[in-house]
Protein backbone atom coordinates (compact mmCIF):
# COMPACT_ATOMS: atom_id res chain seq x y z
CA UNK A 1 0.00 0.00 0.00
CA UNK A 2 1.03 3.49 -1.07
CA UNK A 3 0.38 7.02 0.27
CA UNK A 4 -1.77 8.66 -2.75
CA UNK A 5 -0.08 11.49 -4.48
CA UNK A 6 -0.83 15.14 -3.61
CA UNK A 7 -2.59 17.28 -6.12
CA UNK A 8 0.23 19.29 -6.69
CA UNK A 9 1.97 15.91 -8.11
CA UNK A 10 -1.11 14.55 -10.31
CA UNK A 11 -1.82 17.55 -12.03
CA UNK A 12 1.98 18.58 -12.41
CA UNK A 13 2.68 15.27 -14.36
CA UNK A 14 -0.14 13.09 -14.82
CA UNK A 15 0.65 9.13 -13.74
CA UNK A 16 1.16 6.40 -15.60
CA UNK A 17 -1.94 4.13 -13.79
CA UNK A 18 -1.60 0.61 -14.94
CA UNK A 19 -5.14 0.00 -13.88
CA UNK A 20 -6.84 -0.63 -17.26
CA UNK A 21 -9.83 -3.47 -17.05
CA UNK A 22 -9.06 -3.50 -13.08
CA UNK A 23 -11.16 -2.70 -10.24
CA UNK A 24 -9.73 -0.16 -8.24
CA UNK A 25 -11.80 0.00 -4.75
CA UNK A 26 -12.65 2.73 -3.10
CA UNK A 27 -13.66 3.42 1.00
CA UNK A 28 -14.92 6.51 2.56
CA UNK A 29 -12.96 5.57 6.40
CA UNK A 30 -9.06 5.76 6.23
CA UNK A 31 -9.41 2.66 9.12
CA UNK A 32 -10.48 0.39 6.19
CA UNK A 33 -7.33 1.16 4.27
CA UNK A 34 -5.38 0.76 7.66
CA UNK A 35 -6.83 -2.78 8.81
CA UNK A 36 -6.59 -3.58 4.66
CA UNK A 37 -2.70 -2.77 5.24
CA UNK A 38 -2.50 -5.24 8.34
CA UNK A 39 -3.95 -8.11 7.27
CA UNK A 40 -3.67 -8.00 3.60
CA UNK A 41 -0.35 -6.26 2.93
CA UNK A 42 0.64 -6.85 -0.76
CA UNK A 43 -2.19 -9.20 -1.23
CA UNK A 44 -4.51 -6.23 -1.20
CA UNK A 45 -6.91 -4.92 -4.50
CA UNK A 46 -6.04 -1.64 -5.41
CA UNK A 47 -7.96 0.39 -2.85
CA UNK A 48 -7.82 4.36 -2.75
CA UNK A 49 -9.63 6.33 0.35
CA UNK A 50 -11.97 9.72 0.25
CA UNK A 51 -11.26 10.58 4.06
CA UNK A 52 -14.90 11.43 3.66
CA UNK A 53 -16.27 13.60 1.28
CA UNK A 54 -13.46 13.68 -1.75
CA UNK A 55 -11.21 17.00 -1.59
CA UNK A 56 -9.08 17.92 -4.62
CA UNK A 57 -6.74 15.37 -4.88
CA UNK A 58 -8.77 12.71 -4.32
CA UNK A 59 -10.96 13.69 -6.91
CA UNK A 60 -8.81 14.14 -9.67
CA UNK A 61 -7.30 10.64 -8.53
CA UNK A 62 -10.49 9.15 -9.23
CA UNK A 63 -10.88 10.23 -12.83
CA UNK A 64 -7.17 9.93 -13.82
CA UNK A 65 -8.00 6.40 -12.81
CA UNK A 66 -11.32 6.36 -13.93
CA UNK A 67 -9.75 8.13 -17.38
CA UNK A 68 -7.09 5.38 -17.07
CA UNK A 69 -9.68 2.29 -17.64
CA UNK A 70 -10.09 1.53 -14.24
CA UNK A 71 -13.64 0.32 -12.82
CA UNK A 72 -13.92 2.70 -9.20
CA UNK A 73 -16.05 0.30 -7.20
CA UNK A 74 -17.25 2.13 -3.78
CA UNK A 75 -18.26 1.83 -0.24
CA UNK A 76 -19.04 4.14 2.61
CA UNK A 77 -20.92 4.34 6.00
CA UNK A 78 -24.27 3.56 5.90
CA UNK A 79 -25.49 7.01 7.51
CA UNK A 80 -26.62 10.30 5.56
CA UNK A 81 -23.54 11.70 5.25
CA UNK A 82 -22.17 8.31 3.60
CA UNK A 83 -25.26 8.30 1.16
CA UNK A 84 -24.19 12.36 0.38
CA UNK A 85 -20.14 11.25 -0.14
CA UNK A 86 -21.41 7.80 -2.34
CA UNK A 87 -23.52 10.14 -4.71
CA UNK A 88 -20.48 12.72 -5.48
CA UNK A 89 -18.32 9.44 -6.19
CA UNK A 90 -20.52 7.16 -7.92
CA UNK A 91 -22.14 10.45 -9.83
CA UNK A 92 -19.17 12.65 -10.23
CA UNK A 93 -16.66 9.27 -11.21
CA UNK A 94 -18.49 7.19 -12.47
CA UNK A 95 -18.01 4.65 -9.85
CA UNK A 96 -20.37 1.66 -9.04
CA UNK A 97 -21.50 0.48 -5.41
CA UNK A 98 -19.33 -1.44 -3.78
CA UNK A 99 -21.84 -4.06 -1.16
CA UNK A 100 -23.59 -0.70 -1.17
CA UNK A 101 -27.06 -0.91 -1.82
CA UNK A 102 -30.24 -1.84 0.31
CA UNK A 103 -29.71 -5.94 0.26
CA UNK A 104 -26.38 -5.50 2.01
CA UNK A 105 -27.52 -3.02 4.30
CA UNK A 106 -30.18 -4.69 5.34
CA UNK A 107 -27.70 -7.76 5.70
CA UNK A 108 -24.88 -5.93 7.96
CA UNK A 109 -27.98 -4.33 10.12
CA UNK A 110 -28.85 -8.02 11.17
CA UNK A 111 -25.46 -9.01 11.49
CA UNK A 112 -24.75 -6.22 13.76
CA UNK A 113 -27.88 -6.57 16.15
CA UNK A 114 -28.74 -5.82 19.16
CA UNK A 115 -25.45 -3.50 18.43
CA UNK A 116 -26.88 -1.38 15.36
CA UNK A 117 -29.78 -0.41 17.45
CA UNK A 118 -26.80 2.34 18.91
CA UNK A 119 -26.15 3.66 15.97
CA UNK A 120 -29.19 6.15 15.04
CA UNK A 121 -29.60 8.06 12.26
CA UNK A 122 -30.60 11.36 12.44
CA UNK A 123 -33.73 12.67 10.63
CA UNK A 124 -31.63 14.39 7.69
CA UNK A 125 -32.88 11.93 4.96
CA UNK A 126 -30.43 11.60 1.53
CA UNK A 127 -31.71 9.46 -1.32
CA UNK A 128 -29.48 7.16 -2.98
CA UNK A 129 -30.18 7.40 -6.84
CA UNK A 130 -28.53 3.94 -7.46
CA UNK A 131 -30.67 1.85 -5.06
CA UNK A 132 -34.31 3.58 -4.19
CA UNK A 133 -34.76 1.25 -1.48
CA UNK A 134 -31.39 1.88 0.12
CA UNK A 135 -32.19 5.64 1.74
CA UNK A 136 -36.12 4.38 2.59
CA UNK A 137 -34.54 1.45 4.66
CA UNK A 138 -31.98 3.29 6.09
CA UNK A 139 -35.11 5.61 7.39
CA UNK A 140 -37.56 2.27 8.41
CA UNK A 141 -34.41 0.79 10.29
CA UNK A 142 -33.37 3.94 11.96
CA UNK A 143 -29.57 2.39 12.51
CA UNK A 144 -26.30 4.10 10.91
CA UNK A 145 -23.80 1.33 10.01
CA UNK A 146 -20.61 2.14 9.95
CA UNK A 147 -18.00 1.04 7.36
CA UNK A 148 -15.39 -1.03 9.79
CA UNK A 149 -18.54 -2.63 10.82
CA UNK A 150 -18.62 -4.97 7.97
CA UNK A 151 -14.77 -5.11 7.74
CA UNK A 152 -14.60 -8.50 6.96
CA UNK A 153 -16.80 -8.72 3.86
CA UNK A 154 -14.74 -6.01 2.12
CA UNK A 155 -11.62 -7.96 3.02
CA UNK A 156 -12.89 -10.35 1.41
CA UNK A 157 -13.31 -8.85 -1.63
CA UNK A 158 -10.28 -6.56 -1.74
CA UNK A 159 -7.99 -10.13 -1.13
CA UNK A 160 -10.27 -12.11 -3.39
CA UNK A 161 -9.77 -9.40 -6.32
CA UNK A 162 -6.02 -8.48 -5.59
CA UNK A 163 -4.74 -10.77 -8.51
CA UNK A 164 -6.91 -9.44 -11.15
Amino acid sequence: MQQSPSLRQLLRVVPVWAVEQRTVFVCENPNVVAIAADRLGGDCAPLVCTDGMPAAAQRVLLNQLRDAGARLRYHGDFDWAGLRIARQVLQGHGAEPWRFKCADYLVAVQTLLPMARDHVLGMDVVDAPWDDALAAAMRDTGCAVAEEAIIELLLDDLRATSAT
